[in-house]
């Protein structure tokens, strides 16, 4: 597999500077990156601030008009969680997609309760208030329905965030019978604890499954990836090409360049497991696209 691959790529879930935590490249750097890899565009998360103010303004002055600069917005504490008011101002301004809560989310803090996370933000004087996504029963918070509500009359993407499979479980049926046409389900396979099973079920209900390339060992991570590589190609298999969605999630310190954390991802699916050219193309493009209505 030659570098070609890249281009017309889109990648959907890219932590990029300027941010609380160290990253490895500014939304600048990773721009031209981009361009010079020949992807149609990328997508800037941050957990604490709205990334789409600086996209915009990276792709308007410094780009060459080959790649999309989009950023997204994260529930956290820090916009407000659940917080209508901030998805409102959000999509006026142009935002690629509204997460929910993910390091400020109950399930996200007592799984990290004595150890921190790669791409954590640095020391603060503010405690993290848990914010509760549904009960053990699949119960919603009001407010985070009061968001699908909001997402669904006005034709937003929904992630599901660091939710457990119970909260996702109960986000993505929710989103559905709201009306939500357009939802990806936030790495199952790393901290929500979902079983191939669940994936499935998502994907036939008609969600996106993300696959990203930063947790993964033998795929050229180098933040201490924990989930095997044959994962990945079991959700192929089990959910379908058309209802995957590979991104990176790269954007650590120690990661560099995402973009070359794309292309050793994609090629080590095809030398370990005969992953077409074809079949990348549909998980890296074709499918993103779709999912976020891009140009």
């Amino acid at each position: 597999m030659d570098r070609s691959i890249l281009e017309g790529m889109y990648d959907v879930h890219v932590h990029a500077g300027p941010s609380t935590a160290n990253r490895s490249v500014d939304a600048a750097e990773l721009l031209k990156l981009a361009e010079e890899a020949g992807y149609a565009g990328f997508v800037v998360k941050d957990h604490y601030v709205p990334a789409l103010l600086g996209t915009k303004m990276v792709e308007k002055h410094l780009g060459n008009g080959t790649c999309k600069a989009y950023g997204c917005l994260v529930l956290n504490n820090a916009v407000g969680g659940f917080n209508v008011n901030a998805v409102d101002k959000a999509r006026q301004l142009g935002t690629a997609m509204v997460y929910f809560p993910t390091v400020s989310s109950k399930t996200h803090i007592d799984g990290h309760k004595n150890s921190g996370f790669v791409g954590a933000a640095g020391s603060s004087d503010v405690e993290e208030e848990p914010i509760v996504i549904s009960d053990e029963n699949g119960n919603l918070n009001p407010k985070a329905v009061e968001v699908i509500e909001y997402i669904a009359k006005h034709d937003m993407v929904l992630a599901t965030g660091h939710g457990n499979e119970i909260e996702v479980e109960a986000t993505v049926k929710k989103a559905f019978e709201l009306g939500v046409k357009r939802v990806l389900v936030t790495h199952p396979h790393y901290q929500v604890g979902a079983t191939i099973e669940d994936m499935k079920r998502w994907a036939e209900m008609g969600a996106y499954i993300e696959i990203n390339a930063c947790v993964f060992k033998d795929g050229g991570s180098k933040v201490e990836p924990v989930v095997d590589l044959s994962v990945a190609k079991e959700m192929i298999d089990t959910c379908g090409v058309d209802r995957i969605i590979i991104d990176t999630d790269y954007g650590q310190a120690a990661n560099g360049s995402p973009v070359e954390g794309m292309y050793q991802f994609v090629k080590a699916l095809e030398e370990h497991f005969g992953i077409t050219e074809e079949e990348i193309s549909v998980m890296t493009k074709k499918n993103p696209k779709e999912l976020f209505h891009f140009e």
